[in-house]
């Protein structure tokens, strides 16, 4: 099958990683099969579309629907619950074929996404489970297991005996199991001591960087600072920075060229674990198409998390490794 001649639109990001090209092959296999799937009338409320998860989740919700086909309208709640309530109402009552969404506060717009359900609307979930709710479909990474694999990597790091800072994410139930399961490996590392937890907040007045700044002011002495995201990581990496700590041990969740390019400096910032956001985005469309045409989907997909450090950033700092396939061709092992 010759891709050009479909005049399909397949982006080179997609086709990095090949499982694009199979998906669409397998749409295209009749024309009725085409126009069903263009016809086909898709929504979007994502909790956010900043940073570079945001930016990939977008993408590669884009990206799917161009590729398997339909339309789709999108709404950004910017990390607001009760703007994502409202905006899932609203699509509701546009009557999509499929909702997509990636919660940013998954407990607080449950009963939204239950009215979805209520109303015939097949929801598709990304980066976040919804406490409560049947959604047909979540893909999403292994935040307990990140949480446990960074917070294993500082323990090496320190040989075992040190004094850690946190800096954590407790809005949003998947999110805090990333903290859970740092808590799970500091049980084998006694002589590793929490000594001070900053909990980030949404609606806050304190960023990241100002709660670092007041970490290492208390806290002359830490060796590491285990965070729950990136944003903060790379905030973090900013503090520590103007308070001349070189050898200070950072690590984030997420992945994503802005982390990326701290990794590889190199800075205090040692590791991210890094996400496949436009892969979980791109199966929610995908198994969107396949709902409606009355196959079987699964309830959860776990997509790959790789665990990037400078080793594996020396050639490049790659922006696609989250496209299916390419994190292979970068060489890139799963980590969780």
């Amino acid at each position: 099958m010759n891709f050009d001649d479909l005049n399909f639109g397949i982006s080179r990001r997609a086709m990095l990683g090949g499982t694009a090209a199979l998906i669409a092959a397998q749409y295209l296999g009749s024309t009725g099969a085409r126009a069903q799937a263009a016809d086909r009338k898709f929504a979007a409320a994502l909790g956010w579309t900043t940073y570079d998860s945001g930016r990939h989740l977008q993408d590669g919700f884009n990206a799917a629907v161009k590729e398997l086909g339909g339309t789709l309208t999108t709404t950004d709640a910017g990390f607001d619950a009760k703007t994502q309530t409202d905006q899932i109402d609203s699509l509701i009552a546009s009557k999509p074929e499929a909702l997509f969404i990636t919660p940013a506060d998954a407990v607080a717009i449950a009963p939204a996404v239950q009215r979805a359900i209520a109303a015939g609307i097949p929801v598709f979930c990304a980066d976040s489970a919804v406490p409560g709710v049947a959604v047909n479909t979540t893909s999403m990474s292994n935040n307990f297991g990140m949480g446990e694999y960074s917070c294993e990597y500082i323990a090496k790091q320190l040989k075992g005996k040190g004094r850690i800072a946190r800096v954590l994410l407790p809005q949003n139930e998947s999110w805090d199991q990333r903290t859970l399961g740092m808590e799970w490996t500091l049980r084998r590392y006694p002589d590793i001591k929490i000594v001070t937890d900053w909990a980030f907040a949404l609606a806050g007045n304190v960023t990241p960087r100002q709660a670092v700044d007041n970490i290492l002011t208390a806290n002359p002495d830490i060796d590491a600072i285990w965070c729950a995201w990136d944003g903060a990581a790379v905030e973090g990496t900013l503090a520590a920075r103007a308070a001349d700590r070189p050898n200070l041990i950072i690590t984030g969740i997420d992945g994503g060229s802005q982390a990326f390019n701290y990794i590889a400096a190199p800075s205090q910032l040692k590791l991210s674990m890094a996400q496949s956001f436009y892969e979980m985005a791109y199966l929610s469309v995908f198994y969107a198409h396949q709902h409606l045409e009355g196959k079987k989907t699964p309830r959860l997909v776990v997509t790959p998390t790789y665990a990037v450090d400078q080793s594996m950033l020396k050639d490049s700092i790659p922006d696609d490794f989250d496209v299916p396939g390419r994190g292979a061709e970068l060489g890139w092992v799963r980590a969780v």
